[in-house]
Formats: structure tokens, sequence, C-alpha cells
């Protein structure tokens, strides 16, 4: 049995003013994914506005994944208990705080504490939009439609993020990227306040607080440590934070299979049509992320696109997630998760392997085309992988199925943009170094100026402008340098959704085994 408060709303195949509950819910979790990717796009002017290194700015690009990936699943925890709600309305309204915090940030430190603190507002915001959906729409293809849209719009809006982004800064400071979804935030805020029922179906279970603050650290120690592991120098660092990760990780396990209300259900977790779209899920968006990363930065620094063609760039993938979301949801009920999955990873590899061809002179076609690749598979694969957790779950306990949702794209967001961030550092340092020692004169070069040609693209350029009669010398290098990591870090997202493929189709059953698998599951959870 479910206890519900005694104003809770009575539960309906739709809620009422439907079509406006769902505006306000997609609009909130379009704010949250446009502070995604916003970042990305001003990431060479940020370079240049504060002499960042490579690692400061992959930190800054993951700092809002980061920030919502540890969070979500205590916030979603108490969103379940408390209210979703009201949970949303304080998100959305730190949101609009945090943005220009973002904006106006005085040093590189500032502006990665600033997009932690906004990630961590999208973790009080994002869970409950899904978890909201769950709870008002029946499961049926009213509920997978519902899904299809949320999902298409929350991978969308991280390609329409560098877009707007890419627009402003044309006429506009760096800090104007991170101002974008302000606006939206509030119009958000108004539609919910006016529109969304509260407290439907939620728990009164005790919420584990113990462990929400265990999942939160061990989430941030993976994170930062895959970040930093293979920077220039912070390697042992990077290492530290990694154990210290695991072993939160462990600790939180632990916690989760003694504790007598568990913040995250382990019994849930283990079924079949949970865990495989959970993991399938993530690999897939962080995939997504991690391209929009790596690409924004190629495109501007190697192929000279300014910061608006860069964010037109990646309009294809747009265009892909917005063609391809409803067709995953009558894919889905027509064929099951197990081939919907699979067309949206063929996709998604076809993309990358486009990726590995780009050159200096690679031509826009082939830019655009892999772009569209990526972004189609992702609207294939993300709708089944959201519908299987929500499925999978009691709606008592949604939020957990809603934050491992979340986590597919932020914690796989963060994870994939730090490795593929990490190799494009390391790849970048490690080709610099080479071309140092082949001149024959690494002894003559100090230790700051090594440094300095191996901390980043823009970095690099300042030390050119520096020695202006090396300046042609060192960015024929510099370049060369992120080809090479950029090339190494498009070559593990390609071995990532390889991975993925198999565990999708060695794992997730077909369609007719899944509908008994998730009728089991209903049977059990009543």
């Amino acid at each position: 049995m479910t206890d519900t408060p005694t104003d809770a709303a009575p539960r309906t195949d739709v809620p009422s003013r439907a079509g406006l509950v769902l505006t306000a819910l997609t609009l909130g979790a379009l704010v949250c994914n446009i502070n995604l990717a916003a970042a990305n796009v001003a990431l060479p002017e940020v370079g240049d506005a504060f002499g960042a290194s490579q690692t400061a700015l992959n930190i800054v690009a993951v700092g809002t994944s980061l920030g919502l990936a540890m969070s979500v699943l205590y916030f979603g925890a108490i969103a379940d208990r408390y209210g979703r709600k009201q949970l949303l309305l304080a998100g959305l309204a730190l949101t609009v705080v945090a943005s220009f915090l973002s904006a106006y940030s005085a040093s590189i430190e500032m502006l990665m504490a600033a997009r932690l603190f906004t990630g961590i507002a999208a973790g009080m915001a994002f869970p409950t939009t899904l978890s909201l959906i769950t709870a008002l729409w029946q499961a049926g293809p009213a509920r997978t439609k519902a899904i299809a849209l949320w999902s298409g719009v929350s991978a969308m809006a991280s390609v329409a993020g560098s877009v707007l982004a890419g627009l402003v800064l044309t006429v506009w400071w760096w800090g104007s990227a991170f101002l974008i979804a302000a606006p939206i935030a509030v119009i958000a805020l108004v539609l919910v306040a006016v529109y969304v029922p509260a407290h439907v179906e939620e728990s009164t279970e005790p919420v584990d607080h113990l462990g929400g603050v265990l999942s939160t650290l061990a989430v941030a120690g993976l994170v930062l440590g895959i970040s930093m592991v293979f920077a220039p120098g912070q390697t042992m660092f990077g290492v530290s934070l990694l154990v210290a990760g695991t072993l939160l990780l462990a600790a939180f396990a632990w916690r989760q299979l003694r504790a007598k209300y568990p913040l995250y259900d382990l019994q849930v977790a283990r079924r079949r049509m949970f865990w495989v779209p959970a993991v399938g899920g993530t690999i897939v968006f962080g995939s997504l992320m991690g391209a929009l990363f790596v690409g924004q930065q190629y495109m501007q620094n190697i192929l000279g696109y300014s910061t608006l063609q860069a964010g037109l760039a990646i309009v294809p993938s747009a265009v892909g997630i917005l063609v391809c979301s409803p067709l995953s949801a009558r894919l889905l009920e027509a064929r099951g998760s197990r081939t919907t999955m699979l067309v949206g990873y063929s996709l998604v590899l076809l993309g990358f392997l486009t990726t590995l061809l780009w050159n200096p002179t690679t031509p826009y076609a082939l830019v655009g085309f892999g772009f569209l690749a990526i972004g189609s598979g992702a609207a294939f694969a993300m709708t089944p992988a959201s519908r299987g957790l929500t499925e999978s779950t009691p709606v008592r306990k949604v939020g957990m199925a809603s934050a491992t949702s979340d986590l597919q794209r932020d914690l796989g967001g963060s994870i994939m943009q730090a490795i593929l961030g990490a190799i494009l550092a390391a790849g970048f340092a490690e080709s610099f170094r080479r071309q140092i020692e082949a001149t024959g004169e690494a002894a003559n070069i100090g230790d700051s100026v090594t440094h300095a040609l191996q901390a980043s693209y823009a970095s690099a350029l300042r030390v050119a402008e520096q020695y202006p009669q090396y300046h042609d010398q060192i960015v024929a290098a510099a370049t060369h340098s992120l080809v090479n990591g950029a090339w190494a870090a498009y070559l593990v997202g390609a071995i990532a959704i390889v991975i993925g493929t198999v565990v999708i189709a060695v794992f997730l059953p077909n369609f007719e085994q899944e509908k008994e698998l998730v009728a089991s599951y209903a049977r059990e959870d009543a």
C-alpha cells in the first residue's frame, strides 16, 4: 500500500490540463539540460579570459553535470517524501541565482564553484520532472509519449544550449552563455506553480540521510578523480579521489543493504529491466555529451569556426533528436526496448566513426552528418531507457527511477566528459611533449613555459603571443596536439558505444519477455 497525504490529487490516466502540465515539466527539464551544454561553446573564450588550463576548463564544462549527478539520488528521495512539486520550484528558483553567479564570476575558481552550484540546483529540479510524469500519467501509450517528449526535449536542450550560447557570444561577453537558462527558469517556475498538482502518490518512508551523504560524496570523488587523473602533475591527486570515491560507493552499497528504508533499493536495481536500461542510457547519453564537449573545442580551435558557427554546426543533432523522439516512442510500443535501443546505438556508433575521420580540412558535411547520427541515435536510445526504469519501480519510489534516469544523463555525461576531456588533455600534453623533444631545444625551454604549452590550446596560444619569433611553430604544434588528443577521445567514445551495444544485445530481453517481466514487477510491488 502507498500512503498519500489527505490533500492528494486523485490518480487518473492523465492529469487535468495535461498539455499545460507536460509543458511545465518539459520546460523544467529544458532549463537543467541547457545549463549542461551552454559552457561548452564558451570554453575557448573562458580559457582566454582567465588563462585557464585544459583541466580547469574540463571542470567548468563538467561542473553542472557533476553537481546534478552527485545530488540527484538524495534529492530524488527527499522529493518522494516531502513533495516533488516543492523541490522542483526550489530548484528552478536557485537556478536563476546560480546563472548570475556563473556569468559574473571574477576568477576561474569562482566559475567552477558556480557551475557546481548550478548542478546542485538542477539536482533539485530535474529528477522531479520525470517523477511527476510517472505519478500523473498511468502506464500505457500516453505515458510513453509523455516520456518520449520529455526525453527528446531533455536531449535536444543539450544541443539548443550550444546553439543559443553561440548566438549570444557573437554580441556579448563569455558570461552571457550562462544567463540563457535564467528567463526560461522563471517561465517554468510560474507554470509549475500554477498547473502542476502537488503530493501525488508520494512516499511516507523516512529518508536515509546517511545514504544520501555517502552517495553525494562518492559520485563527487569518482567524477573529479576521472577529471584529474590524466592531468599533467595531478595524477596522484586524481588517483586519491578515485580511491576515496570507490570506498564511499562501497560504504553506500553496504548502507543500502542494511537500512530499513534504503535511499536506493538494490532489490529493484537488480531487476533486468532496470539495470540494463540504466547502463545503456548512461553510456549513450554520456557519449552525446562527450562528443559535444570535444567537438566544440575542435570546431573552434582547429576548424576555425566562430562561436555562432560552432553552435549552429550541431543543429543536426537537434534535428535528429526532434525527428526521432516520436519515432522512438512508436518503435518502443511496437517492438520493445531491446530493438529500439539497438537502433539508437547503431546510429551513435556511426556518428562516432565519422568523428575519427576529422582533420583540419574536414568539410562541414562530414561534421554535420556525424552530429546528426549521434543525435538521432540518442533519441532512439533514451526513451526506452527512461521508460524501462520507471516501469520497473513502484510509483511511491519513482524518485529512485527518475534519479537513475537523470544519472544516465548527468553521471554518464560527467563521466564521459571527464574521460574524453582527460584523454583530450593528456593526448594534447603528450603530443606537445614529443614535439618539444623532437626540436632538440627541450633543455633550453623553462619548466613554466613547458607547462603552459602543455596545459591547453588557449594557454599555448598565449605563449605564442609572448614569443612571436616562434609563433607559427607553436600554433602548428598546438593544432597538431589538439587533433591527436581529440582523435584519442573519440576513439574511446566509440569503444564505449561498442561495449554498450554488447550489454544491451546480451542482457536486455526480447519484447515478449519484457512484457512478462514488467507485469511480474507490478505483481510483486502490489
